[in-house]
């Protein structure tokens, strides 16, 4: 959208080479996309090569410039390449050399998004931000034409790309911001400089890196620094280190949750009455004052109430539709469309998903784990009335306390009930000393070193007569960090409940 080759020259800071015989003015050509992978490029748009682990992207700008790309960035010259990966040098086209490709991107996504005037909404945390994104985005779309971040998009990759995303149809843009170290939200925060900067809890995610929760909180209000003028900030009222941000902006933050958590709410949920594991009742009061970022005109909502059936599990889930509220209220949706937005929620796989496969009720929430949302998904399959099963696996960058926090995770399953608790990888051991403190509560607690042995005890006990890991009629919480790749333990389950 109205993105030049010379843009793209003028922000990485680059000569562009124009190819040789180029029919028309090459540096008024507005390319149709920027991509890293060489497998999504077409006619018209632009290849960044980047060295990675295992493909250096070098090697397929050839093949890029045969599809048609109008511009490749690149660290090498085109006549370096030939040299190394034997490409034709005849095929060669219009491409700029940079020091780094990386920076490059980001450079051009920055200069892209400056040329945008649509509301963007950066969402951050250490729990619950694909969720809170997936139900801002959901509620937003009753009104708006949203482009949001796709699958974990979230990093200094995913992020330039989703930005590169938006196109003229598009009227409002919802960004996951994820990081693990200082100064990540910084760089991120400055290419997209949000209107609005969602943060959804401070826990203990990435400790190895931040230390602390204060180091946290530090590392995550990074985002504060790149908000648009005029930008709010939107944070959850639950958290006893975010109910100390004092105003950004000049403003005070607007802060939702349940109520009585905070004197400060503006939006909150009222009262709940939990389904179980399939959704819940709730009411959120909407009854505060703040401005909006189009003109600066006032939405006054004074003590309106909105009757919600939240349809996706877990109270946290409650929590996410009062975010997706304040922010849905800033950019001056209705009630009525805010209700819409909410009950028509749908689940994300890997996510707190629940799949009656067979004779079991399955919840599918192995797309990343931390103690916090260790805990919640645990409260989540208490609340299903059947006999309960975790199968959980290690969590990753935890730092020097990893093996505590663990053990508390085991303690915490063991202590609220589950019957038989399956525990997988090389932290499993702590993850069973926890459970152990509460074995009286607890009928059986197994321990696999990976989840192929798991999955083989998984495959053996249901060709068995007598089901002894699985008993019939009970729920199971799936649920690891992302490395620990337990959708293959979904996967096993929907194969063998048929």
């Amino acid at each position: 959208m109205n993105l030049t080759v010379k843009d793209i020259a003028a922000a990485c800071g680059g000569e562009a080479h124009i190819k040789e015989n180029a029919t028309s003015d090459m540096m008024s050509f507005e390319v149709s996309g920027v991509y890293l992978d060489s497998r999504l490029v077409n006619e018209g748009s632009v290849f960044v090569a980047q060295k990675g682990e295992r493909v250096d992207g070098h090697s397929f700008i050839a093949s890029v410039f045969e599809k048609g790309a109008a511009l490749v960035i690149c660290e090498m010259d085109p006549k370096q390449v030939n040299v190394c990966f034997g490409t034709d040098e005849n095929i060669w086209g219009s491409y700029i050399v940079v020091e780094d490709s990386l920076t490059a991107l980001k450079q051009i996504a920055k200069a892209y998004r400056e040329k945008l005037s649509i509301p963007f909404v950066g969402i951050t945390g250490s729990v619950g931000k694909t969720s809170t994104k997936e139900f801002i985005a959901g509620v937003l779309s009753e009104k708006y034409n949203v482009l949001k971040t796709e699958g974990n998009y979230n990093n200094e990759i995913g992020v330039p790309l989703t930005l590169l995303k938006i196109r003229e149809e598009h009227e409002v843009a919802v960004v996951e911001m994820g990081i693990s170290d200082f100064g990540e939200m910084t760089r991120l925060t400055e290419m997209v400089q949000p209107n609005i900067a969602v943060i959804t809890n401070i826990g203990q995610c990435h400790l190895e890196n931040l230390k602390s929760r204060d180091g946290i909180l530090k590392a995550k209000t990074e985002i504060f620094g790149g908000l648009r003028e005029n930008g709010r900030a939107v944070l959850f009222g639950g958290d006893d280190k975010l109910i100390t941000v004092g105003p950004v902006n000049d403003k005070e933050p607007l802060f939702f949750g349940e109520s009585g958590s905070s004197k400060k709410l503006s939006v909150c949920v009222d009262s709940s009455e939990d389904k179980g594991l399939f959704g819940s009742d709730a009411q959120l009061t909407l009854n505060c004052k703040a401005e909006g970022i189009y003109s600066g005109k006032c939405i006054d909502i004074s003590n309106e109430s909105i009757n919600v059936s939240v349809p996706l599990p877990g109270h946290h889930m409650v929590v996410n539709a009062a975010a997706a509220a304040t922010v849905a209220m800033l950019l001056e949706m209705t009630t009525a469309q805010i209700k819409s937005g909410i009950e028509n929620m749908k689940p994300i796989v890997g996510r707190n998903n629940i799949i009656t496969v067979g004779d079991i009720v399955l919840i599918d929430d192995c797309y990343n784990a931390n103690p916090v949302s260790m805990k919640s998904s645990i409260d989540l399959l208490k609340l299903s009335g059947k006999k309960c099963v975790a199968v959980l696996g290690d969590m990753f960058e935890l730092g020097k306390n990893e093996k505590q926090l663990h053990r508390e995770v085991g303690n915490y399953a063991a202590k609220s009930g589950v019957e038989k608790i399956y525990c997988i990888g090389e932290l499993s051991e702590y993850l069973g000393a926890g459970a152990s403190e509460y074995k009286d509560n607890t009928e059986y607690i197994g321990y696999w070193n990976n989840k192929e042995d798991f999955i083989k005890a998984l495959k053996e006990d249901f060709t068995s007569e007598k089901r002894e890991l699985i008993p019939r009629e009970s729920a199971v919480l799936v649920k690891a960090s992302h490395g620990m790749h337990f959708e293959e333990i979904v996967k096993t389950f929907k194969e063998i409940c048929r």
